[in-house]
Order: structure tokens, then sequence, then C-alpha cells
């Protein structure tokens, strides 16, 4: 059996369709069909039922789903075990993030990774919490740090840290901003014309159902995704934003807005690391996986906007 047949197949198999493999894989879809077909006649079982909306494992094709999971993990392994020979670690891990903590982690994590796993390679892509839990059950990413996912039984979770949330509002006026903006209680939150994201985004099901248990819903002035642009909108006065104080100390203009902390209750969000549960983690993944755990904290500490 060829490996290289295995993969493809598993990839096809995990996405439901070839072409979005072979986007995945870099490879052109003819290749990979005849190539996925070749495994077929070897095997002399039809292993995908092909269709107008993509590619369907038989059962036969679940089968060897099942099996070629873990033969590739266990060719990955042996790799990263003969480069533990040469003393290092090897292999590929690829790791999402949100966009505002891309933003103060990434540099950091890729200098940290490169000094103490120079033998592998990384690759960090930004998106949101839904996106990224997609990429992890279809195997595009390996790790991803998510803001408030629920328990699932296709992703493992490891808790991460908790970030404290904040009424984000334009300065009223000119000169300098208030040493300490006057907190709002969770419930006046409510009457504020807010610049939120739209569903499924972590931040906007948490206001709702934060909103929702103390009786209130929130007032949506405007959805948008992307905090650069929801912080625009803000500066505007198109409404205010509920956001970390690292996603707010990022930006340009920073220093023009003001950022009120939320209480009674407060409103923190959950970050927390995700993994597949349906591969197991390689030995260079799991080392990824230990240094954001110990980085995370320092790097995401609340800084002053």
């Amino acid at each position: 059996m060829d490996l290289k047949q295995l993969e493809y197949f598993v990839r096809v198999a995990e996405l439901g369709s070839f072409t979005r493999a072979a986007v995945a894989l870099d490879v052109a879809q003819p290749a990979l069909s005849r190539q996925v077909r070749l495994l077929e006649v070897e095997l002399r079982q039809n292993l995908l039922t092909r269709n107008g909306r993509g590619a369907v494992a038989t059962e036969a094709g679940k089968l060897l789903l099942e099996h070629g999971r873990g033969i590739l993990h266990q060719v990955e392994r042996a790799r990263e075990e003969l480069g533990r020979v040469r003393g290092a670690l090897a292999g590929r891990v690829a790791i999402g993030l949100p966009p505002s903590v891309a933003k103060v982690m990434a540099v950091p994590l890729i200098r940290e990774f490169r000094q103490r796993m120079p033998d592998a390679t990384l690759s960090i892509s930004e998106s949101l919490s839904a996106g990224m839990q997609e990429s992890l059950a279809t195997g595009r990413l390996d790790i991803a740090v998510l803001y408030n996912a629920a328990p699932s039984p296709d992703i493992e979770l490891t808790h991460l840290m908790e970030e404290p949330l904040y009424l984000v509002q334009r300065h009223a006026g000119a000169g300098a901003p208030p040493a300490r903006p006057r907190a709002i209680a969770l419930r006046d939150v409510a009457a504020v014309p807010l610049v939120i994201p739209s569903r499924p985004n972590a931040i906007r099901m948490l206001v709702e159902t934060e909103l929702a248990a103390i009786g209130c819903r929130p007032n949506v002035a405007l959805e948008i995704d992307g905090v650069a642009a929801m912080l625009d909108l803000v500066a505007d006065g198109a409404g205010s934003a509920i956001l970390s104080r690292n996603a707010v100390a990022t930006s340009a203009h920073a220093g023009g807005f003001a950022v009120r902390p939320i209480g009674t209750p407060p409103l923190r969000s959950k970050l927390l690391l995700a993994m597949s549960s349906q591969r197991p983690a390689t030995l260079t993944q799991k080392a990824m996986l230990q240094l954001m755990q110990e980085l995370a904290p320092r790097l995401l500490a609340e800084r002053r906007v």
C-alpha cells in the first residue's frame, strides 16, 4: 500500500471533496483522483461514493479511514523518533490563532519554536473560533486557540486562561483619557448600542448568553466581523464594542478609546487550547502544546490602553 495514496484518500474522506483535498494537499485534482482510484483497484474495494456534492466514504472506506489515520500517525512518529536520535524534534505543526491573540503571540511563539525545535516546521493561520474548529476536524490544523469552545467528542480542550471583557467606547472629547474609566453593570450594557460580530462568533454568543441569564438582550447597532473594523466603527461613533483589553491595545489608535470594566456579574471569556480527538498527537505537537501553555499567560497578560 502506497503511503501517498493512503494520505490522499484520508484527506479526501475527511474533507468530503476531491476539490478541497486537492487544495489542502497542493496537488492537481486529476492526479489526486487517479491515485485514490489506484488504491481502490489495489484493495479491490470502492472506498468513496462520488456524487455531485463531493465524496462520501463507503463502509470499506470508513474502515480504511480509521486504520489510515493510525498508519499515517505512526509514520510521523517514526520520523520524529529518528529526529530525536539526532537530538531534535522534527515534523510539522499547524496552529490557528484568533486575530487578537495572533497579534500579541505569533512573533514570540515563532521565535521560541525555532529555538526549541529547529528541525520542525510551523504553520500559523488566523481565523475565528468556528472556522478553526472545522479546520481541526478536517486536519488542516493540529492545535487551535479557541474562545469559549463547547465540549465536543471531536476535540480535546485544555484550559489556557481567562480574559476579562470590556466595553470599548470612543473618548467623549479631547484631552487625556481618565485613568480609571467607570465600570458598567452587565444589565446596563444591554442599553448600549453595540458594534458586535455576527453569530456564531464566540464573544457574540457569550454576550447573548450572559445577558439572557439576567433577562436582557443586546442592543445590536451593527454586525461586523474583524477587530480592526469594529474599532474603526467605534472610533467613528457607530456604537460600542465588547472586547478584551489586548484586542484594543494592539490597535494603532488604542489611546482613542475608553475601556470600561464590565461587572456585576463580570464578563469573562475563556481561552482554550484545542486538538482533534480523532488523531493522536505527535511528540512535536505535544511539545508545541506545552510551549503555548508556557507562553500564553505571559504574552496575553493585560496591557494598559
